[in-house]
């Protein structure tokens, strides 16, 4: 039978809900996928993809893009060892393995989008998108949550973002912000004008590293 942690119970979860952050910093978080309702492993989202979570003392919604995942032991003495089976193997014969291991991730935080107070007391979105470092990240036990392709889409009309996403320290930047410009074009239906502006912003923050530049645009796939 697997284990389930408290925090970790999935009832009424939002199918949005897939991660709890578990260290937050002025300028990033690490959260953990929560556990699926399956025997399986965790989501693990993919790289360059968007995520949101909350500072309940702003109201602000604050939004990032994952650059770095891993999956590992609870336990962190003892390394998981190969086991030679399949995922079906491992659900008939060695179902406990799914309960002691984590998922976890990494998100550079691109921005936030804060909210305005109804009279009732009452939080609701402004629209207004801010490209820059939030007052505060997330707090700890925030739930974290994948973004909505409109909610991407609308963050994305400006191309700060882009500074931030070739500044992330330890992080594949250029490839990270390919990732992320690739899943944008997608959802805006291969937007070419779009393209074509990130493009030029690109061109701008690179100054004359073409060669940088050539790397980042040939990741992007037309």
């Amino acid at each position: 039978m697997r284990l389930t942690l408290p925090q970790f119970a999935n009832e009424h979860r939002h199918p949005d809900h897939i991660a709890e952050v578990i260290e937050t910093a002025t300028t990033e978080f690490l959260a953990q996928c929560l556990d699926p309702e399956e025997l399986n492993f965790p989501l693990m989202p993919p790289f360059g993809s968007w995520v949101k979570s909350l500072d309940e003392e702003s109201g602000n919604q604050i939004y990032g893009v994952v650059y770095f995942a891993t999956t590992s032991p609870i336990d962190s003495v003892h390394r998981a060892r190969a086991l030679g089976l399949s995922l079906d193997g491992l659900r008939e014969q060695q179902p406990q393995i799914f309960a002691m291991l984590k998922t976890e991730f990494r998100a550079a935080i691109a921005g936030f989008c804060p909210h305005l107070e109804h009279q009732n007391g009452s939080r609701r979105p402004t629209g207004v998108v801010y490209q820059y470092i939030p007052p505060r990240p997330p707090q700890i036990h925030q739930a974290v949550y994948r973004c909505q392709p409109p909610e991407i889409v609308h963050f994305t009309q400006q191309f700060d973002f882009l500074r931030t996403l070739l500044q992330v320290p330890g992080a594949p930047v250029d490839a990270l912000t390919a990732a992320a410009i690739r899943e944008v074009y997608q959802l805006r239906g291969a937007d070419r004008d779009w393209l074509v502006q990130a493009g030029r912003t690109l061109s701008v923050l690179l100054k004359d590293d073409y060669d940088r530049l050539r790397l980042i645009l040939s990741q992007i796939h037309p």
